[in-house]
């Protein structure tokens, strides 16, 4: 047997724009450049330069080349890479992850404990719905949960987003697969099936925005070379992201496809159901989804304002976005956090305002330029205010702690908000370090997608100014074909897609964990500029030697060169990583999930850290004080007020909380307690310090009002079984990274005891 190492864990047809990679000049496009029939006509007669308008292959001809089955093979071929991509992208995290765990050789509670933090929590549903009587048992166990938070009964389905742990168990209880395939391998492949539809939508927006499918297989390239900053499913299986942002994808590629002009009433109808239904999706399995339809919300306000929408068009953006949110709202049992999120608030405000307004798009550039700017203010007060009033209505507190980490992160000066420093002390919610960009441009993705980024940002602004300084002013539906003799225009597909990845490139540098929506879109963008026939043009006629062999021979070779390039220097370093072999080992976990499963009663209450008690509820089906859910406002108090085991507090507080809380075991670790791995003023114990005002632990400064702590640790001091602490708690199982302690019933003498509110939701 092979001798590992062990290491301890800690993303159709031509008339809707896929044109094949085979020469074919055709139909026009509103609202763009023109064609090449009527751009080399405008060439002659005025010699003005027409920059971007869908022509030939890169806009999706729709008239039939002269040798049809030429088409026909070359999408075909097109098709078939793409699939074989996302094969390849499948396999490479399934391969990684088996490698990096030697998961097939696990026992089931070391499988388990695999499901680190946060994922281990939403396994333990899916779990749950396998090992409930029937089908019709396991939703009611879920609507009506006593488990997952102690003294409470909340429905699960309403506060976490986990209809997919749920759909999963229905599919594989009802499939004939139960003798082939583990449950546990189910779910696993189901998630790394979803990378593989990731890999196929950014192939076809990549197809889509340049007319070549050799801009998709670049595109899939380059998101399998960069796996380390493209995806992290390999390791955080069940994070709700992995799940959400390949619909994401699929939503990108709608979008790109529905605003390409000509298509007919039916295409269009199919493109727009297409929309909804990724974007359901897409909303149905992350609970940040308001905020990140929220950002294309403003997008697509973004190209309402200068133009390059219809009225048509952005009110079906628009109300595909509501009529999603409000799917998802009926389905989670009318979460109030859906009704109050700002991108409804924001949806209705834009919509009402224009519809106010009708005079907005009329007059000069400056006139143009003032009513925009009184039109923007009108959007936002009105947003805020719906917002303010719909959160009042519905009492809502459970985001705030989000608005909490973005005012920290984004003011002067330190917090000592407990949950907003919970994110800011957090890498993944850090600005993107420098090295990612090291790391893209290793790859030879980050210079292409800067040049066109560049290229494709200047032409907006020229296209934009245009749009604003019509005389007439007037509307995109106006435009619908307009003299051919335009200077500067821009697809609006191409101007989705670019306002897309600067949008999602801002919030990525912001915020770290945010990349991944970023990177991959990256890499379906630097494809279009790298084999798009506009850009091409743009750069042979700045140089003077533009003809139409020299650039059908540049728009094929270069990408080819690149994935040669590529493959000769990653492709053994792709192999060598494959071929590294690890093994998972994480004994002291195990034995506290095997002493916790035979030595303690089935409904025994465990309290310690959220990433452990998520482990324990998948590991054992104990109940839980706390978990990682952090989008509940009582959880996020009890989560603190567990957390002062860890603080400075004295045993008789720590007792009250705990009793409160309904807690008969606690669990300490050692990890947590003599914390290294953050600076001082980030170990959690430091910020919970400053949350109670006490001075922090080592050399360093403190703020001059914080004042000496009048007790030692609790977690600490608790082991010295000193009689203040063992007449309260007694140690029952320790090892050397967890200690565990029973809360007894009884005291010897009464305190005062700490309020937890008991919840029914």
């Amino acid at each position: 047997m092979e001798r590992r190492k062990r290491v301890r864990l800690s993303k159709l047809q031509h008339n809707l724009g896929l044109s094949p990679d085979a020469p074919a000049d055709g139909r026009r496009s509103s609202n763009m450049m023109s064609g090449t029939e009527r751009s080399n006509a405008t060439h002659q007669d005025t010699g003005e330069l027409s920059l971007l308008r869908g022509s030939g292959a890169c806009s999706g001809s729709g008239v039939l080349p002269r040798w049809p089955w030429r088409q026909r093979v070359s999408m075909a071929a097109g098709l078939l890479i793409a699939g074989l991509l996302a094969l390849t992208q499948a396999w490479c995290v399934n391969s990684i992850h088996e490698n990096l765990l030697w998961f097939s050789q696990l026992t089931e509670v070391e499988r388990e404990i695999s499901f680190r933090t946060e994922c281990g929590l939403y396994y333990s549903y899916y779990k749950q719905m396998l090992q409930a009587p029937s089908i019709q048992e396991g939703l009611s166990d879920l609507i009506h949960d006593n488990l997952t938070e102690s003294k409470r009964t909340i429905n699960l389905l309403q506060r976490m987003n986990i209809y997919q742990e749920v759909f999963l168990s229905v599919l594989y209880r009802l499939l004939p697969i139960q003798v082939y395939l583990e449950p546990v391998y189910f779910y696993i492949y189901t998630v790394f099936s979803l990378q593989a539809v990731y890999v196929i939508a950014l192939y076809l927006t990549a197809w889509l925005l340049s007319g070549s499918w050799l801009a998709g297989t670049l595109a899939g390239v380059w998101y399998i070379l960069n796996r380390v900053d493209t995806t992290r499913v390999e390791f955080t299986i069940s994070l709700r992201e992995n799940w959400s942002l390949p619909f994401l994808a699929l939503q990108v590629t709608a979008v790109t496809c529905y605003l390409r002009p000509q298509l007919t009433a039916l295409q269009q109808k199919v493109m727009v159901w297409l929309m909804y239904v990724t974007t359901f999706c897409f909303c149905l399995t992350w609970q940040f989804n308001q905020f990140i339809l929220l950002v294309q919300a403003l997008i697509i306000y973004a190209l309402d304002c200068v133009d390059f929408l219809t009225t048509t068009q952005v009110t079906t953006l628009y109300l595909v976005q509501v009529s999603s949110l409000l799917s998802v709202w009926l389905l989670q049992f009318c979460n109030s956090m859906i009704l109050g999120s700002l991108v409804l608030s924001f949806i209705v405000a834009a919509l009402f305002i224009k519809h106010c307004q009708s005079g907005l798009k009329t007059g000069s550039l400056l006139v143009r330029l003032g009513k925009l700017l009184l039109h923007s203010a009108l959007v936002l007060l009105l947003t805020v205010t719906i917002n303010y009033l719909a959160k009042k209505a519905l009492q809502l507190s459970s985001d705030e702690h989000i608005f909490k980490f973005i005012k920290s992160k984004f003011t002067l000066g330190p917090t000592r908000d407990f949950d907003a420093n919970l994110y800011l002390c957090e890498e993944a919610f850090g600005l993107l370090p420098l090295d990612t960009l090291e790391r893209l441009a290793g790859t030879l993705l980050l210079y292409p997608y800067i040049l066109t980024l560049l290229l494709l940002s200047g032409v907006f602004a020229l296209a934009a100014l245009h749009n604003l300084s019509r005389p007439k002013g007037g509307s995109a539906e106006e435009r619908k074909g307009a003299a051919d003799g335009r200077v500067v225009a821009l697809r609006p597909d191409v101007a989705y897609n670019l306002l897309h990845t600067l949008f999602y490139g801002l919030l990525a540098f912001s915020t770290m964990r945010m990349k991944y929506i970023w990177t991959g879109h990256m890499c379906a963008v630097a494809a279009y500029g790298v084999c798009g026939k506009e850009l091409w043009t743009m750069l042979l006629s700045t140089l003077s030697c533009n003809s139409k062999v020299l650039l059908r021979l540049v728009r094929h070779a270069v990408p080819l060169l690149m994935i040669g390039c590529l493959y000769y220097k990653f492709w053994p370093k792709l192999m060598e990583e494959l071929s590294e072999l690890r093994e998972f080992y994480d004994p002291d976990t195990v034995e506290l999930m095997a002493w916790i499963s035979t030595k303690t009663p089935k409904r025994a209450v465990f309290a310690g850290s959220m990433q452990l008690l998520a482990g324990i509820k998948l590991c054992t089906g104990r109940v839980l004080t706390n978990h990682p859910h952090y989008e509940d406002k009582d959880l996020r108090e009890r989560t603190k007020q567990v957390y002062q085991v860890y603080a400075r507090q004295s045993p008789e507080e720590v007792y009250d909380i705990l009793r409160a809380v309904g807690a008969d075991y606690v669990v300490l670790e050692n990890s947590i307690c003599y914390e290294r791995r953050h600076r001082r003023g980030c170990r959690l114990r430091d910020l919970l310090d400053l949350a109670n005002g006490h001075i922090m632990d080592g050399p360093g400064e403190n703020d001059p009002d914080l004042v000496p702590a009048s007790h030692p640790r609790f977690c600490e001091a608790v082991k010295t079984d000193t009689a203040a602490y063992s007449a309260l708690f007694t140690r029952t199982f320790h090892n050397k990274t967890f200690h565990v302690y029973r809360v007894k019933k009884k005291r010897k003498k009464s305190t005062k005891s700490a309020s937890e509110p008991n919840a029914t939701q």
